[in-house]
């Protein structure tokens, strides 16, 4: 009896993964004109965010949003509520900013400005300050576990986590005043509340400058997905210019590039290992790219190196890469500049006109009119004022626009708190011969102590029939 015959069947293949797990990216320590501004922009940024919240100016902290309290502190000016006007006008004017500047020089908030960036590039530094630069790191990731190793770490995350508890006290003081945070943390009687969000906002900088760093721009950021939406041709961008580096090669130093039938680019990969991102600029533009200039300081080096001119890779347009004319004053440039100048002076306008007062008034509704003593006609209202400034202050009100108006109630100046709403009742009196009818008047109300501070309302002072 013959024994069955095997039958050999392929192992199917296995599908492709649907997730890619990120490789850490190591960034090249580079030095040049992008880099220092680059440094510069970390420090005064960074040097504004923890040292604004310490300074006091009359009286209070001088940045301050006290959102328990309604009341926000920018220096001189007190806001609230009420003032909702001037927090639209301040979006509106940083949306028309980033439309602005994107247009007219690509992703210069990204890459000097965004706090991802910022707090990604102090979390670098700390970490290239224990582990040390590139190749040590690569080396020291890939190595087994010494005591050097765990030395090092154990020291790049105890500052790790002490700059990210740090920034999310920062952060929390300029919600609650921060030496009153600060005394709660001291005496261990800070409330629940705002030891929730001083441990919040230290995981998120933990977490977003320490561990994801580009991955926020790649994949969560939404600015990079609707960048393009505001590129054109004349935006000047970071390019490789392909024309001069094509095609790339290494050589001699000294070598004639095109002698040898090669371009400029010696194939080094240089702009690669300094960028931030891990993208290779010489592909073209990609939306990962934060345009922090890091590839030009590198290629910059090279070319100095090699005895080329320097711009290979360079900030430059898509019409002055094909040798065409570039236009900086262009249709939409000018429709961006007009809006951000309409924005900017409505906001400054009314900043400087602002009166810290609101008055409302409100007719009674139950009785159109009454008749007092001495043939006299009345009608009843109730003032609703807020006051806006940061101190209380004392009222006066007085009605115009109807001969013999007189004001009944009250008679007294009206003190109101500071940043508080009072609904006042008043009286108004005219004669009989001269109230019949409907009459458009105004109330005007001031401040006794501060004559500047004066608004008035229009309202109805309804009389008998004629």
């Amino acid at each position: 009896m013959t024994s069955p015959r095997l039958r050999l069947v392929p192992k199917p293949s296995e599908p492709a993964p649907f997730y890619a797990a990120a490789e850490k990216i190591y960034p090249r320590e580079i030095s040049g004109r992008f880099s220092r501004l680059r440094e510069i922009a970390v420090v005064v940024l960074l040097g504004l965010f923890y040292g604004v919240a310490w300074l006091d100016f009359d009286g209070h902290q001088a940045l301050l949003f006290d959102l328990p309290a309604r009341k926000f502190h920018i220096f001189a000016l007190t806001l609230w509520p009420q003032d909702f006007l001037y927090l639209t006008l301040l979006l509106i004017i940083a949306a028309l900013s980033l439309f602005f500047f994107t247009a007219l020089a690509g992703r210069l908030w990204c890459g000097y400005a965004c706090p991802q960036t910022v707090w990604t590039e102090l979390f670098v530094w700390i970490e290239q300050w224990t582990e040390g630069k590139r190749a040590r790191r690569m080396k020291l990731d890939r190595g087994p576990w010494t005591a050097q190793k765990l030395l090092r770490k154990t020291a790049k995350q105890i500052l790790w986590v002490t700059l990210a508890a740090w920034t999310g006290f920062t952060f929390v003081g300029y919600f609650t005043p921060i030496r009153t945070l600060g005394a709660g943390i001291a005496d261990l009687s800070l409330g629940p509340w705002s030891t929730f969000w001083v441990f919040l906002y230290g995981l998120a900088t933990y977490g977003n400058a320490g561990y994801l760093r580009e991955q926020v721009c790649k994949y969560m950021c939404p600015y990079a997905r609707f960048q393009s939406a505001m590129f054109d041709k004349d935006t000047l961008i970071i390019s490789y210019d392909e024309a001069r580096g094509e095609p790339r090669g290494p050589r001699r130093r000294g070598t004639e590039a095109r002698a040898a039938g090669l371009g400029d680019c010696i194939d080094c990969t240089l702009c690669v290992q300094v960028c931030p991102t891990g993208i290779d600029i010489r592909h073209g533009l990609q939306y990962d790219c934060i345009a922090c200039g890091a590839c030009i300081d590198a290629c910059d080096q090279v070319m100095d190196k090699m005895g080329s001119p320097r711009g290979l890779i360079r900030y430059t347009t898509e019409h002055a890469l094909h040798a065409r004319a570039t236009h900086v004053v262009r249709p939409r440039m000018l429709v961006y500049a007009a809006l951000l100048t309409l924005a900017g002076g409505v906001l400054l306008y009314s900043l400087f006109t602002r009166t810290p007062l609101i008055l409302d008034v409100i007719r009674d509704r139950n009785a159109l009119y009454r008749e007092v003593h001495g043939e006299r006609i009345e009608n009843a209202y109730t003032l609703k004022i807020i006051n806006l400034d940061d101190k209380p202050h004392a009222y006066r009100l007085a009605p115009s626009g109807m001969a013999g108006l007189e004001l009944t109630a009250p008679v007294e100046p009206i003190t109101v708190p500071s940043g508080s709403v009072s609904n006042i009742p008043a009286r108004l009196a005219a004669p009989e011969a001269v109230a019949a009818g409907v009459h458009r008047i105004a109330l005007t109300l001031t401040a006794v102590d501060a004559p500047r501070i004066e608004v008035y309302e229009k309202t109805r002072f309804i009389g008998p029939s004629p």
